[in-house]
Order: structure tokens, then sequence, then C-alpha cells
């Protein structure tokens, strides 16, 4: 752990330039005290670190020093994969430090010219993986599930069903972890079957002795795109026609993708005040009835008959509250 860790200063000076004790300290979540033995042990090791005084001063390498120092963990190597992962969901993981040395060696064992790039690329590009106006969900067993998936262990959880709502027990052979929108979902198989849990309606996780053999044909990737395509086929069982103003056509996006690209694919030709006729997906009339009152006066039902009349009412009830 302590040589890890002085390498880690080590290329930290090296790729940055200047840092001071406090810097050091934070970025490697030790204290100041710490960085202060592990540059006594650098300089001792024939390192040739030393330290400028005063207010803008800290520690660097003597110019022209360069270490090659800078292989990879088996962790490490492995954590590569998760590269394209926001820094948030790399530590709910439990991976956030091992990515943050892999980085590091990486940019280390650049030519300046490219660690130059590479710096620039992290300053201008950000990925932000959750959705807007929502906050992420609690995954307290996330690093456990993470831990089962890596070693093939069974795992027993408590899950809360959302459809018909109850909490249940099941056993499990984790196959992987996907991350939607912010939301993370366990892929395992039971009974032989793939199915996906959403991670946050895990109420309890015990990890089993017992291990298991992962099918050698089970491509994570290609089973989370059939469950995508067969959800959105069965989670839209009805339709309906809907005109809307023009103001109402830019709100579509409210009803979310699907929705809006449904009605871009179905629209006729406006009408003398700009209002265009479509056909749009919906879970049910419920659910739809919701949705659409959203877009307030700007959307007409025409069909069916039973959500026209039910947004009629609603409507009227509205009219009679604040009239």
């Amino acid at each position: 752990m302590r040589a890890s860790r002085l390498l880690s200063i080590l290329l930290l000076l090296q790729t940055r330039g200047r840092l001071t004790a406090t810097e050091l300290a934070t970025e490697l979540e030790i204290s100041v005290r710490t960085v202060y033995r592990d540059i006594e042990s650098l300089a001792a090791a024939g390192i040739p670190v030393y330290a400028d005084r005063g207010p803008a001063g800290g520690y660097q390498l003597l110019e022209g020093f360069r270490t090659k120092l800078t292989g990879l963990t088996s962790d490490e190597a492995a954590s590569l994969f998760l590269s394209g992962l926001p820094d948030s969901a790399a530590a709910e993981l439990g991976l956030g430090t091992v990515l943050a040395a892999t980085e590091l060696k990486l940019r280390a064992a650049l030519p300046p010219e490219l660690r130059s790039r590479a710096g620039r690329i992290r300053e201008r590009f950000h990925l932000d993986a959750p959705g807007w106006f929502r906050d992420t969900d609690d995954v307290p067993h996330l690093s456990a599930i993470a831990d089962a998936v890596w070693e093939q262990r069974h795992i027993r959880i408590r899950y809360h069903r959302a459809w018909r709502p109850a909490d249940v027990t099941r056993e499990l052979e984790p196959l992987g972890l996907v991350l939607k929108a912010g939301i993370w979902y366990l892929v395992a198989q039971e009974s032989g079957q793939p199915r996906s849990y959403r991670v946050s309606r895990i109420l309890s996780l015990d990890v089993l002795d017992q291990e298991f053999e992962r099918p050698a044909d089970f491509d994570l990737a290609a089973f989370w795109a059939t469950r995508s395509a067969h959800l959105r086929e069965h989670l839209y069982r009805s339709e309906a026609t809907i005109r809307v103003s023009p103001r109402g056509w830019q709100l579509l996006f409210l009803l979310g993708p699907v929705v809006r690209q449904a009605a871009e694919e179905t629209a006729g030709e406006p009408d003398d005040a700009g209002w265009v006729e479509v056909r749009i997906p919906t879970e049910s009339d419920k659910h739809a009835l919701h949705e659409l009152l959203r877009l307030g006066a700007d959307v007409e039902v025409l069909a069916p008959a039973e959500l026209r009349a039910e947004l009629a009412r609603n409507a009227a009830a509205m009219v009679e509250r604040y009239g």
C-alpha cells in the first residue's frame, strides 16, 4: 500500500509539476503529515525531489527527471474498461481510487505533447450520466454486488418488486451491472434465465459462499439491448391520436423521446392555425391523461374516446376550481 502511494506521489509530481503538501494530501486522501514522511522516503531513495519555500512553494522533481516505473496492477488494468464512466459511478463500484491511479500512470507514460492533449480533453469534455432534475438512486449494496459479479458467487437478496408491489426474496447468479441514465441495474440469472433488477430496490443482500459458472455465451451488452427493445415494445401498449398547437409541438419533448419520435413520423400537414395531428404511443389511458395534462391547452385528444372524455372531465374540474 505504501509503495503504491509513493509511486502515486512521484507520478503526480512528474505529470503536474509543483504541488503543495496539502494538494498531494487531498489528491491521495491522506494526511499532510503522511505526505511529509513519504517525501522524505522518496528523497532517501534517491529521487531528486525538492521543496520551494514560501506562499508559491511546493514540492517538485529536478527538471528533466522522469521515471519509467508506470506499470499497471491487475486491478488497474481491469479498470481501463470503466474509463468511460463518470468518477461518481466508479466510486459507487468501489473502484474510484483504482481508476484514478490508472489514469495517473497512463498520463505519466505519455510523451509531453500527448499528455498535454489528454489534459486539455479532460478540461473540455465531461460526462454527466444522470438525467435532469432527478436525484441519483441510493445504492448501498452496489459495491458488494460488484464483488459478487467479479467473483461469480451466488447472492441472496430481498427485493422490492415494483409491479404488484411486494417484498420478495431471490437467490441469484449475478452476471453484470448496467448503468442506464444514472440508474444502476443488476443483470442476474434466476432458474437459468437472465433477468434485470434495479439495484436501489435491493433492500438487503447476502453474498453466499457458493460459486457458479458464468454462461460461456452470455453477452451483457446484447442482453441489455434486447431487453430494452422488449421493454419499449411492451411498455407502450396503446395509441392516442392528438392535435397539438405550435407551442404544444415544442412541448412534446416533455413526454419523452419515444413519443416525440412517433409524433414526428406521423405528423400531418399543419392547419391554418399551425395545429398538427399526430399519433403517439401510450402506456395506458391513465398514464396518458397525466402526461397530456402537462401540455395544458396546447393539446386536444381526438381518440380514444375514453381518454378524450377523461381529459374533458379533468379540464372542467380545473375550470370549476379556478373559475
